[in-house]
């Protein structure tokens, strides 16, 4: 997630955090790796610039009891970066509801839909999808495939080239909590878009007429933003393939700018990629800060809490440790996780969980020519044991030990960066991630 702009940022706090006195001088080179950062990502410069101005006039102000200087001006930056990037989360309400989804061709639209449904599904609210785009070739087909996926009920009418009609018959024939309509797109808002949509709305009466902007196409989000809302008055954002690109940042500012809210961001091509915005949690990531409340209600849809809690406190065995990698490949990538856990950094000094996939089933043949105390203390696998194991399981010795290596090191690692010793610090507290 916006990979480049994240590494760069925290090198910029990483430098200031290493200063003996933090004067203005400090703060202006602060800035200025801050604007390089921003403008590469693509960032409207005036808005790089206002941002600058508020972080050098705050940076200077008086210190509240117990901040250092240091700590203040961290403060300050993380506080100016969520304003721009939204400031406040936003609410999302478990009703029964229609939604409205329009964009461009190549927006992600039809697959966002299906995400959408996704998350209200887990929700446990029913929703249903219905497929009114009747330009784009093939979106018919799409849309039922992904609802098959999905399992949610889906309505279409093939062939007919009236999204109106489609629309007018699925207000009478579906009964769902959630109705999400997949409109018709174009490569550009011209009128007989505009046009469309406005009849669609006028039919559908949503609750929400959401916008899906792709993030690669950067600060021109912002002239689509604008024309959009003018043109139908859009409640809310969701911003897609901001995995994918560099300039996400563009995309994320560009609707602080038109006062339009961010309330989805999508980060991967699965169905379960879809999360709430929210902005301050976004900012921690980008700055190397806990997540944790995001990480642990992914792991809550993949295994109980108190396993999760285990791996993330770094106390695990054997039998835990294969069974995370498990649920972990349904969490998302690994750098993923490790952004939550605010340790982005270190993504290339721990194994790819997600490209264990082709040793899994040798582990587990592994695993089970391993008896329980062993699985219990792997530190007391010697040589002897390592060669009984793997004739028993049909397995190199190398393979054995790197189960156990792969083992070893995630397990130190987790210790090392436990929750716990990063609240012993206290700075997080200044920031109120505790």
């Amino acid at each position: 997630m916006l990979k480049g702009l994240s590494a760069k940022l925290r090198e910029s706090i990483e430098k200031l955090t290493k200063i003996g006195l933090v004067d203005k001088a400090a703060v202006e080179d602060l800035i200025k790796d801050i604007q390089r950062s921003l403008i590469a990502s693509d960032v409207d410069v005036k808005l790089v610039f206002e941002l600058s101005s508020s972080i050098r006039q705050k940076s200077m102000q008086k210190l509240l009891p117990g901040l250092t200087r240091k700590e203040h001006v961290i403060r300050v930056v993380y506080d100016e970066l969520t304003r721009i990037l939204g400031k406040e989360k936003s609410i999302i309400e478990l009703k029964s509801k229609k939604i409205l989804l329009i964009g461009l061709f190549g927006s992600g639209k039809t697959t966002t839909s299906a995400k959408l449904a996704r998350f209200y599904q887990k929700k446990g609210l029913k929703p249903c999808l219905v497929c009114c785009d009747t330009v784009r070739p093939a979106a018919y087909e799409q849309l039922e495939q992904l609802s098959k996926q999905i399992e949610v009920p889906f309505f279409g009418i093939k062939g007919e080239k009236d999204s109106s009609s489609v629309l007018k018959e699925a207000m009478k024939r579906v009964k769902a909590d959630i109705l999400i309509v997949d409109s018709s797109g174009r490569s550009a808002l011209d009128k007989d878009l505009i046009n469309e949509i406005k009849r669609l709305n006028e039919i559908l009466k949503p609750d929400e007429r959401m916008l899906v902007i792709p993030a690669d196409i950067g600060q021109a989000a912002k002239e689509q933003a604008v024309a959009f809302h003018s043109a139908l008055n859009i409640t809310d954002v969701i911003v897609t393939k901001l995995d994918a690109t560099a300039k996400g940042g563009g995309a994320l500012t560009a609707c602080y700018t038109t006062g339009a809210k961010v309330k989805f961001i999508a980060l991967g091509e699965k169905t379960d990629d879809l999360e709430e915005y929210d902005p301050t949690k976004f900012v921690s990531r980008l700055l190397g800060f806990p997540d944790l409340e995001t990480l642990l209600e992914k792991a809550r849809l993949v295994v109980d809490e108190k396993k999760a809690e285990k791996v993330i406190k770094g106390d695990f065995d054997l039998d835990d440790f294969y069974s995370q990698i498990e649920s972990m490949q349904k969490m998302g990538p690994m750098t993923q996780v490790l952004d939550m856990m605010g340790l982005g950094k270190l993504s290339g000094k721990v194994p790819d969980i997600g490209a264990q996939e082709g040793k899994m089933k040798r582990w587990k043949f592994i695993l089970q020519s391993m008896t329980p105390e062993e699985k219990a203390k792997p530190e007391e696998i010697n040589s002897a044991r390592i060669s009984r194991i793997a004739h028993g399981s049909a397995c190199d010795e190398s393979e054995v030990r790197e189960l156990l290596a792969n083992y070893n090191k995630t397990k130190k690692m987790m210790k090392r960066f436990s929750p716990e010793k990063m609240k012993r610090s206290g700075f997080l507290k200044q920031f109120g991630l505790k």
